[in-house]
């Protein structure tokens, strides 16, 4: 069997290997193989899944970084026992990491093809374009650049946010919008982004969302956070929450605390603050006078369709404007999917790949799973269930032979000796672990659990 996970995402393709070891205490002469391409949670939850189902099936999870996307290097702040869940998983005798290796450039998608059953297909992430004026000013960041500086993703080590302004903006409501709020005012990551931070000048954080308070998108565990920030007070506009003390009716724990916040929340010693603006989207970002670098935002005040409580009510411009001071803006409006096979399905309305539970549309042996499946939704354990559902329809399929696993094909042993002609170099999981213990070394001289190493060159020479 063939599984290929990217990033959040999961592609799944089947071939038929031969198993010359005993496994588990299991003499088999075969049994499926599962390849992952994507070392980030949906792969290893898919992996788990599958390898406590199957104790025949052999999992290899090719990742394009050479480490393991654990922490929050993805942007997901996973806690400690998913992060031992996934190293477990990474250690099974069954299961083998491969790291630094890049399906659909240091492997193109015509090689998998010629290697496996079904035609591979690769997807990588982008971002939701706001589709006003001014998005391309300097100061104007997407949450997905911006996570992925502080957080020490090696492709977004540049962005080099100026942090000189007071006011920062970030349009979206959702959890991801709360993390970059939480972040600007207080945090411990990087070193590189530490030293930025330390000499920031922001101290007030806008986070902007087009509906009301009955409709935001966090969950109560990020609102918490932002509540419970030291240092800061909640700023909050009253007229935005008249008249939804009736709707909630006490059942709405979330809205609730955000209630309480508005009330208790001035304590007008703190430094640094930070507060909800609702019923309002964006029209354009106004230049300063250089005509280059973002000094502000223009914003439409909107109205809901109706009064109702219901997280999926609509809203309405009013036909005013307000214009607000702002010289870092930061979009967290969603990340999409972007094809790269047009051969496989792709809805580009919502960006992802039609599918049922996980079976791609038209399409046999091939499956997804994560953001790809079924949008950027969600919190991790959203992506642990999506992508345990996927392995079981998956296996599912198998032993109800409705996947053709018969005829032999070179799968792994193929692209292997591709990777070895071409000089890339894998790296493994016992020399992952060398990286690991270095960031981790660097981190304890910092007082940190870790710090990040940002440049890929260095990853491999200390694997």
């Amino acid at each position: 069997a063939r599984c290929v996970c990217v990033n959040m995402y999961i592609y799944i393709y089947y071939t038929h290997t031969q198993r010359k070891t005993s496994v588990c205490g299991l003499s088999s002469p075969s049994g499926p193989r599962v390849c992952i391409v994507g070392g980030g949670p949906a792969g290893f939850y898919t992996a788990q899944q599958l390898l406590k189902a199957r104790r025949d099936a052999v999992v290899d999870i090719y990742e394009r970084l050479p480490v393991i996307i654990l922490r929050s290097r993805s942007g997901l702040r996973l806690v400690t026992n998913v992060i031992n869940t996934f190293t477990q998983t990474a250690q099974h005798e069954r299961c083998s990491f491969h790291g630094n290796v890049n399906v659909g450039k240091d492997v193109t998608i015509d090689e998998l093809q010629q290697a496996y059953h079904t035609k591979p297909q690769h997807n990588t992430e982008g971002n939701r374009s706001m589709g006003i004026p001014g998005e391309d000013l300097a100061g104007v960041f997407s949450a997905k650049d911006f996570v992925g500086w502080y957080n020490g993703l090696p492709s977004n080590k540049e962005p080099r946010p100026d942090l000189s302004c007071e006011t920062a903006l970030v349009l979206g409501q959702g959890n991801v919008a709360l993390d970059v709020a939480r972040i600007l005012l207080d945090t411990d990551i990087t070193q590189n982004a530490l030293e930025a931070l330390a000499g920031s000048k922001v101290r007030r954080v806008l986070i902007v969302g087009q509906r009301g308070p009955l409709q935001i998108a966090c969950t109560i565990k990020e609102l918490r956070e932002m509540v419970n920030l030291p240092n800061t007070r909640a700023d909050m506009l009253p007229a935005d929450f008249e008249g939804i003390a009736e709707a909630l009716k006490g059942k709405n724990i979330k809205k609730l605390m955000m209630m309480k916040t508005v009330k208790e929340g001035r304590d007008e010693k703190a430094e640094k603050c930070w507060g909800f603006r609702f019923f309002r989207s964006p029209v354009e970002i106004l230049a300063g006078a250089d005509g280059k670098r973002a000094a502000g935002i223009r914003l439409a005040l909107n109205k809901l369709e109706s009064a109702c409580a219901c997280a999926c009510a609509c809203s309405d411009p009013t036909g005013q404007l307000e214009d607000v001071d702002c010289g870092l803006i930061i979009s967290s409006i969603g990340y999409k999917s972007i094809p790269i096979d047009p051969a496989v399905p792709f809805d580009p309305q919502k960006a992802i790949v039609p599918n049922e539970m996980g079976r791609v549309q038209d399409t046999a042996g091939l499956y997804c799973s994560g953001w790809v499946k079924r949008g950027p939704t969600g919190v991790i354990a959203t992506t642990m269930n999506d992508s345990f559902d996927t392995a079981c329809v998956l296996i599912q399929d198998m032993e109800a032979g409705k996947l053709d696993v018969s005829a032999n094909k070179p799968g792994a042993q193929a692209i292997t000796a591709l990777r070895q002609t071409r000089g890339v170099r894998t790296v493994l999981f016992s020399q992952w672990e060398k990286i690991n213990a270095e960031e981790e070394k660097r981190g304890r001289s910092l007082g940190k659990p870790r710090e990040k190493l940002l440049d890929v060159n260095q990853m491999l020479k200390i694997a």
